[in-house]
């Protein structure tokens, strides 16, 4: 991929993610408010951030609700929409695996209703 086309995906997820952090889902705002600032087992988490990979052959990007660099840990909080995507969460938590990052999936539901059993899991997932 030549050097202008990859600053255009860079700057096509740039923008996506900005939109997606202005635009967040209750659960979202809830755990983050739970995360950020090392709040949680001391570790830095980002959200809506752009993994770049060219596994399929082409350069494209996914972008994780919640990453965290020390862990390669991806928090991916399931609205109702991805009841119609599991193929498409499953093929995207594959690549994710084989870049060598762990996907922790939970429903929103779960963050809305009982946000301390969520985190267990999550500690959990982490040691």
């Amino acid at each position: 991929m030549s050097l202008n086309k990859r600053k255009e995906l860079t700057d096509i997820a740039k923008y996506v993610c900005r939109e997606l952090r202005k635009n967040q889902t209750h659960a979202e705002k809830i755990f983050w408010e739970e995360v950020r600032g090392r709040k949680f087992c001391n570790l830095k988490f980002v959200r809506q951030f752009p993994l770049f990979h060219d596994i399929t052959g082409k350069e494209t990007f996914f972008i994780a609700d919640f990453f965290c660099f020390e862990k390669k840990i991806i928090v991916e909080l399931d609205g109702i929409i991805h009841k119609y995507r599991l193929r498409q969460d499953e093929e995207r938590t594959k690549i994710l695996n084989k870049l060598g990052l762990k996907v922790v999936r939970i429903d929103n539901d779960e963050i809305e209703k009982d946000l301390k059993s969520v985190m267990e899991k999550l500690r959990k997932h982490i040691s």
